[in-house]
């Protein structure tokens, strides 16, 4: 990762930090990993892009600006394009702006994304960030898709689909296939057909798949959650903050739980070895359902990325 300049080399003009962190992550190594530049509006587009696919991760972000105005401007690119809203890079990126940018501790941080500005509540434990609760935007719903044709392409039999709850797309910035199966056991044979589920998006706004039961590992948890998404280069995310917000607005709207209220604690990642928590919050107020998810971050690595005569020369880790 960023050891020479073979692929970057001829474009950074200076030295760079960049950040490694676990999002949603109860322990290191756990959650789902971000990197995160501080590149104050020295890249183009395309040298974002490269650099998103060097690292390799579901997401990279870079900071353009440390003065706000609508917010922290940050752009976010999975490995093959840029994307105007993702959960996990979102609260990733406001953990570390308070971290490494402001230093003190605020009570929100506003990021200006593509999709507009987004807020992120920050809750302290001993003088140090403890679960950050990222706002969405207005939850909308899509279409409604055939169960049957989408438990085929998660290798599931129809049986295993919760029919009381439709399989629909839903939104809040970023597009999920929304799909309620009736128990842990059918969220664990899930076993993709690529064919399948290329197939399945043809015709769909959202490419990616959420999957979810109403049961959990642990049993202080509330609900178990797969989310595939081959399509954006991440065959299944070990946390997605933005899939599991369309899902609190899915729950809320449909009142899975007998209300529109939602406060449950969601597991995501058991299934790949990347244990994950998430925390999901939902409401209505008025015509509109509130969402917040949130979850902790840790700091796994930091170090800086030098260029001399157009060239990377250094990079360091830890």
């Amino acid at each position: 990762m960023l050891h020479d300049g073979s692929l970057l080399g001829g474009f950074l003009a200076r030295v760079m930090e960049f950040f490694i962190l676990d999002v949603f992550a109860e322990q290191p190594l756990a959650g789902n990993q971000l990197a995160i530049f501080l590149s104050l509006g020295a890249l183009t587009t395309e040298q974002m892009q490269k650099l998103a696919r060097e690292m390799n991760y579901s997401e990279t972000t870079f900071i353009e600006s440390k003065n706000p105005a609508k917010g922290y401007p940050v752009r976010i690119f999975t490995p093959s394009r840029e994307v105007p809203f993702a959960g996990h890079p979102v609260v990733g990126t406001a953990y570390l702006i308070q971290k490494e940018i402001i230093r003190d501790n605020v009570g929100q941080v506003v990021l200006d994304l593509k999709c507009g500005p987004i807020a992120v509540d920050f809750s302290y434990q001993n003088k140090k960030a403890d679960i950050l609760w990222m706002h969405h935007p207005k939850l909308s719903l899509g279409q409604k898709l055939n169960a049957q044709q989408v438990s085929a392409a998660l290798g599931l039999d129809i049986s295993d689909v919760d029919s009381r709850f439709p399989v629909q797309e839903a939104s809040t910035g970023f597009p999920f296939i929304i799909i309620p199966v009736k128990t842990l056991d059918s969220l664990r044979r899930i076993s993709m057909r690529r064919d399948r589920y290329f197939e399945l998006i043809e015709n769909t706004d959202a490419k990616a798949l959420l999957a979810f039961a109403p049961a959990a590992y642990s049993m202080e948890n509330h609900m178990n959650v797969r989310v595939f998404a081959e399509y954006y280069g991440a065959v299944e995310d070990p946390a997605t903050g933005s899939a599991n917000g369309a899902l609190a607005g899915y729950l809320s709207h449909y009142k899975y739980f007998g209300s529109e209220h939602v406060d449950v604690r969601v597991e995501q990642g058991t299934e790949i070895g990347r244990p994950s928590l998430l925390f999901l919050r939902a409401h209505r107020e008025n015509t509109d359902i509130s969402i917040s998810v949130g979850g902790r971050v840790q700091m796994f690595a930091r170090g800086t990325v030098e260029a001399e005569a157009g060239e990377i020369t250094t990079a360091s880790h830890g």
